[in-house]
């Protein structure tokens, strides 16, 4: 089933795009050495940056802290100016919406059911039936309305990785943050999620393993290494063949998509 933009799906999301901002930022665990530190960058409303780096480059860990899951041991997450540590914790789920790499619990519920707990921040548990429309709305526009009365333990990985993203949207979002959302999807639907993304007139903050994927649809990447940032800017001007050797050890060979016009890599080791 294809995935596209049905027409009114700008309530799916918030009335405006959300900034954010990253001050001095550091975290750990516990009180050794820190994960990420001396992370430090901003996000235009309605821009979409893509967070690239090798396994245990901190890229969860940093999104952790910009979804308000992990209190950073130094620096501020800021959200349209306003530290988000300072707001309640609806009130910052009511604007910002995220999809885990982790498996959701189902607890026996329906996909649609699954889909509705995205209007809790806004309704409590207590649904009443006209306002089902964001979950319906959602549905149809990750292409899923016609596994709605399914259960969601009987989905492929796929399947799921999709209900959840309709979750979110059906929080009605004015930030999206997403680790690794295409796992799990196939190619064309990893093009067809991105490229929606890309569309929404929203704030997105998504971390990607694939770099062709994060050149061809974000506006800028940001990229980690042990920790910090070493890159940040557009896609040719972050994801360089010197760059990409030094943090993820391979080389690249980047041409010019001939359909999209976005940079297109091609990967070798080293000699």
């Amino acid at each position: 089933m294809d995935l596209h933009q049905p027409q009114g799906a700008e309530a799916l999301v918030g009335r405006r795009p959300a900034a954010l901002a990253v001050e001095d930022l550091a975290w750990a665990p516990g009180p050794g050495e820190p994960i990420i530190s001396g992370l430090g960058f901003a996000v235009a409303p309605g821009e979409m940056l893509a967070l690239v780096g090798p396994n245990g480059a901190g890229k969860s860990s940093l999104l952790r802290c910009l979804y308000r899951y992990h209190r950073p041991r130094e620096g501020r997450v800021l959200l349209d100016g306003v530290d988000i540590w300072s707001l309640p914790a609806r009130d910052c789920a009511r604007r910002m919406a995220t999809v885990l790499q982790e498996p959701a619990s189902d607890f026996g519920l329906s996909v649609a059911e699954i889909v509705e707990l995205g209007l809790t921040p806004h309704l409590g548990w207590t649904t009443r039936a006209h306002d089902l429309d964001p979950v319906e709305r959602a549905l149809e526009l990750m292409g899923v309305s016609g596994l709605a009365a399914r259960s969601f333990a009987s989905l492929s990985g796929g399947e799921k990785q999709r209900v959840l993203i309709a979750r979110a949207l059906a929080q009605g979002p004015d930030i999206l943050i997403l680790d690794e959302p295409t796992n799990h999807l196939d190619i064309r639907h990893q093009l067809e999620v991105l490229a929606m993304l890309a569309r929404l007139p929203i704030t997105v903050i998504v971390s990607l393993h694939d770099l062709s994927l994060a050149t061809a649809h974000a506006d800028r990447v940001l990229v980690l290494e042990k920790g910090r940032m070493v890159e940040l800017g557009t896609p040719l001007d972050a994801l360089t063949p010197e760059r990409i050797r030094q943090t993820f050890a391979v080389e690249t060979a980047i041409d010019t998509h001939p359909a999209t016009g976005r940079p297109r890599f091609s990967f070798h080791l080293h000699p």
